[in-house]
């Protein structure tokens, strides 16, 4: 089997130049990768395009980036709890998509299934419908929404082994295997990584054959957004 294991995160990222397209995923601040979005924070990188749900927070995950003014265009499909990101938007400094979030989901699994184009009754009669093809299918419309592929495609699992098979946890599940499929490079950071074999593999969520780094990360700190408590 092939050993895909890197040293960390910093060797996992040392390849991603300027100017080219990042999917990460998670949902909210739930599965991030924390450990690439530091590294990448590291590297003078800009001009990126980033497909992720949202826009993090301000002071954490894909803020971050923002902060740094390492990114030219977003493509989510919620970005409200980051005023960064806000602040950008309003000014013309980021480029943003707004796509509604089950489109965005399938935009990305088509991207990893090979599938070009699609239709959905989501957006119709919408700013989002402008530009696109609409064909109306047993008497209701629908619009054509294409693929989305990646450069590279950056996820966080739960479990790995080295060679590259992927278990997630719970909703930290989210966009994180559909965005494995969809990068030309994909990398994994997870939080214990084993020997080729160790894992069920009736378990694994995402096979190895579409990673091509994974490493183990430390020190996560797992935020959580907004916490709501009762006294």
């Amino acid at each position: 089997m092939i050993d895909k294991t890197v040293k960390n995160a910093q060797e996992a990222v040392a390849d991603i130049p300027s100017d080219c397209m990042l999917m990460l995923g998670g949902f909210g601040l739930c599965g991030i990768p924390e450990n690439c979005i530091q590294a990448l924070l590291e590297r003078d990188v800009k001009g990126l395009t980033i497909v992720s749900n949202n826009a993090g927070v301000d002071d954490f995950g894909i803020g971050l980036l923002l902060k740094k003014r390492m990114v030219k265009k977003m493509i989510s499909s919620y970005v409200g709890e980051n005023a960064e990101f806000e602040r950008q938007l309003l000014s013309g400094e980021l480029d943003v998509d707004l796509i509604p979030q089950g489109t965005l989901a399938e935009r990305v699994r088509a991207g990893g299934a090979g599938i070009p184009a699609f239709f959905t009754p989501a957006g119709v009669g919408t700013e989002v419908a402008e530009g696109k093809e609409i064909r109306e299918f047993d008497g209701k419309k629908y619009l054509m929404e294409s693929w989305l592929r990646a450069d590279y495609s950056i996820v966080k699992a739960w479990k790995g082994d080295t060679s590259g098979n992927l278990i997630f946890r719970g909703t930290a599940r989210n966009f994180n295997p559909i965005m494995a499929t969809a990068g030309k490079i994909c990398i994994a950071e997870v939080e214990e990584l084993v020997a080729d074999g160790e894992l069920d593999p009736n378990q694994i969520h995402t096979p190895g054959i579409f990673v091509q780094r994974i490493f183990q990360g430390q020190n996560y700190e797992k935020r959580i957004e907004k916490r709501t408590v009762t006294h």
